[in-house]
């Protein structure tokens, strides 16, 4: 069993979720050693408010406020830095808007004894989404087959956002050198991941369609994840240290 497990879960206006979220939680992974980190962005919706008042019954929840929206990449590079230097033995990315069901938390836990990092896919067998847009989900079909193409990796669901880490993987892809935001973020680090010879699974998930609340998906968060790969390569090519 996981020595000590860390969730970290970004958060800009999700209050009406986060309860949800925590009680699913917490129930999926009962007989674990198991904290909650929230990284809230000054929602002005009083997500962080909703936090605290959990947090007042509950010390396995923790909680990181910044003054403004700062991105959903530099939130966890707060959060993988706040893991490393507090002990976790293993990491989870994980969405707030409950598109991520925390009755997987378990299975990627289990995988994670033979694995270094555990990928929550959509796009291997078994896996899938509901209730997006086709629009939506072409475009993110596309661009996990441009990422695989481009970079060489099999990874049929890089641009994923559920992921289990090993804080070995964490401590070899140096957090602080992560640039990238959105996509991009998850393909960077799956790709560090692999070029340092972890072992990576794809767990099949299904995704959800949020309920409630508004998605964060925008075309700079596209376009930026095209550029990224192509600078990805070129680093493969040129052998840069990261």
């Amino acid at each position: 069993m996981p020595e000590k497990v860390l969730i970290i879960v970004p958060t800009y206006n999700e209050r009406e979720n986060i309860k949800p979220l925590v009680n699913g939680i917490f129930s999926s992974l009962k007989d674990y050693n198991v904290n909650i980190l929230f990284i809230d962005d000054g929602s002005p919706d009083g997500t962080a408010d909703e936090i605290r008042e959990l947090q007042k019954e509950d010390e396995r929840i923790k909680l990181i406020e910044r003054e403004k929206k700062m991105g959903l990449g530099r939130a966890y590079v707060e959060g993988f830095n706040f893991a490393i230097r507090n002990g976790y033995s293993h990491v989870f990315e994980m969405d707030a808007d409950l598109s991520h069901r925390p009755e997987y938390l378990p299975l990627f836990l289990e995988l994670a004894k033979d694995y270094d990092l555990v990928i929550g896919s959509r796009y291997v067998k078994g896996g899938g989404v509901k209730n997006w847009s086709w629009i939506r989900e072409l475009i993110s079909r596309f661009g996990n087959i441009y990422s695989r193409f481009i970079l060489g990796f099999p990874f049929k669901d890089s641009t994923a956002g559920f992921k289990c880490f090993r804080i070995e993987v964490l401590k070899a892809i140096k957090p602080e050198t992560l640039s990238s935001e959105g996509y991009s973020f998850q393909i960077e680090n799956v790709w560090r991941a692999w070029k340092k010879g972890f072992k990576i699974k794809e767990l099949p998930i299904i995704f959800y369609e949020r309920e409630r609340g508004k998605s964060k998906m925008s075309r700079k968060i596209v376009f930026e994840a095209i550029l990224k790969v192509v600078e990805l390569r070129f680093k493969s090519f040129r052998r840069m240290p990261f």
